[in-house]
């Protein structure tokens, strides 16, 4: 049979589906391998971007003796005649006779010679103006070195950078950090049926995804702007060509939503081919979601840009998000693979035959379960609003009562970390 004659279903024939974990490894080592430049940049301009080299620290941490009360610090018995004060900042002169004393403040460099520290609540005054009274037995300072010694590692590469990891930056003696800027991100929403205000009527759905997409990448740690967010793009080649085109003049990642299947007005995957796009990922065998796709483009420069193509029923969306959009990003900060927490089921969910099922479920951190919720519908929100995560049920199986399953979280606010 000819090109001419053939069918439409021939033209348009899709490989078989990769498997759920697959594609996340497969999506992961891309992005890994297109990482962004490091960048050297301020202390306070470093939150939200992802350590490019190990944080160690410049010095012994602490860098000297410190006090960690105010009080006294003594030099062999008392009661100890007093001799000066020692005020944090300054570099003190050596405790050289016994029987002395300087009064000495939290944080205060230790002088050297000081065999104790009596806390200022724990002392009296004599007669003739001595100091009395009885030092601790466990010193009353912080030794050199006590947290970290110079040069020590204390964040891998590929740690998030958040206020913690500034100050802790900080107190090592950085000024600047080596990191990994935020993937820039843009969105894309097809469907001429779309409606982005007011309530759904005549036979036109309100779009949910583009309110919502952007502030999830935003928690995956992407820079998204208001003017990235374009659409209803109507529903022409042309346009989604022009549209697309635009996107990935600025951003690192476009997504979009709809469009990933074959139907008569699905232009996302001729719009890949006209722009050179090869696959990544060309669907999922997983559910709900598995229209999803990530293609990427190679520039003559080499610069690396990718287009995650959601499916446009909500739920799907947010599905294709954790299972492709999580580990691409991850690879592009140069971040480690996120590792999945595993929680114990407390009711059955079914199992989808040979695909994975991603069942949204509420997590009780302290018993360690797995609740599934209801209103789960590839085009339901509802379930998701009131959800912590996707329970992992694999192919071939079904999740029973107390069976240990890995689980999905949806992502926090940057910066945030989840409870164990």
């Amino acid at each position: 049979m000819s090109t001419e004659t053939a069918s439409a279903a021939e033209q348009v024939a899709v490989p078989p589906p990769a498997g759920w974990e697959e594609a996340r490894s497969r999506v992961y080592a891309v992005g890994l391998a297109a990482a962004l430049p490091a960048v050297g940049r301020p202390l306070a301009e470093t939150d939200g971007h992802t350590l490019a080299e190990p944080l160690t620290t410049r010095t012994d941490l602490p860098a000297f003796p410190t006090s960690s009360v105010d009080g006294w610090a003594v030099r062999g018995a008392g009661p100890w005649r007093v001799v000066g004060r020692v005020l944090a900042g300054g570099s003190p002169a050596p405790l050289t006779d016994d029987g002395t004393t300087v009064e000495i403040a939290t944080g205060a460099m230790v002088p050297e010679g000081v065999t104790a520290i009596l806390r200022v609540e724990e002392s009296t005054r004599t007669a003739d103006g001595r100091v009395a009274g009885t030092p601790r037995p466990s010193p009353e300072w912080r030794e050199p070195g006590e947290e970290a010694r110079a040069g020590e590692e204390l964040l891998p590469a590929g740690t998030p950078v958040d206020p913690a990891v500034i100050g802790l930056a900080a107190s090592c003696g950085h000024d600047t950090l080596r990191v990994r800027r935020p993937p820039r991100a843009a969105l894309l929403v097809f469907g001429d049926e779309l409606l982005t205000s007011g309530p759904p009527a005549a036979g036109r759905v309100r779009d949910a995804l583009g309110p919502a997409v952007p502030a999830w990448l935003r928690r995956y740690g992407c820079q998204v702007r208001p003017a990235d967010v374009v659409g209803p793009v109507a529903d022409t080649l042309p346009a989604h060509v022009a549209a697309l085109r635009a996107a990935l003049a600025t951003a690192d990642l476009v997504c979009t939503t709809g469009g990933t299947m074959h139907g008569p007005v699905d232009h996302l995957h001729p719009t890949l081919e006209a722009l050179g796009a090869d696959y990544v990922v060309n669907t999922v065998a997983v559910r709900p979601g598995f229209p999803m796709l990530l293609a990427r483009l190679v520039d003559p420069d080499g610069r690396v840009r990718f287009v995650a193509g959601l499916p446009g029923n909500p739920q799907s969306a947010i599905v294709a998000l954790v299972s492709l959009v999580a580990p691409l990003l991850a690879g592009l900060q140069g971040r480690p693979m996120p590792v999945l927490p595993h929680a114990t089921l407390a009711d059955a969910v079914p199992g989808r035959g040979d695909h994975t099922h991603l069942a949204l479920v509420r997590l009780d951190r302290a018993a360690g379960t797995a609740h599934p919720v209801r209103h789960v519908g590839s085009a339901m929100l509802r379930g998701l609003a009131g959800a912590d995560g996707f329970a992992v049920i694999r192919p071939g199986t079904t999740g029973e009562p107390g069976a240990r399953v890995p689980v999905v979280p949806l992502p926090l606010l940057p910066g945030e970390r989840s409870c164990p």
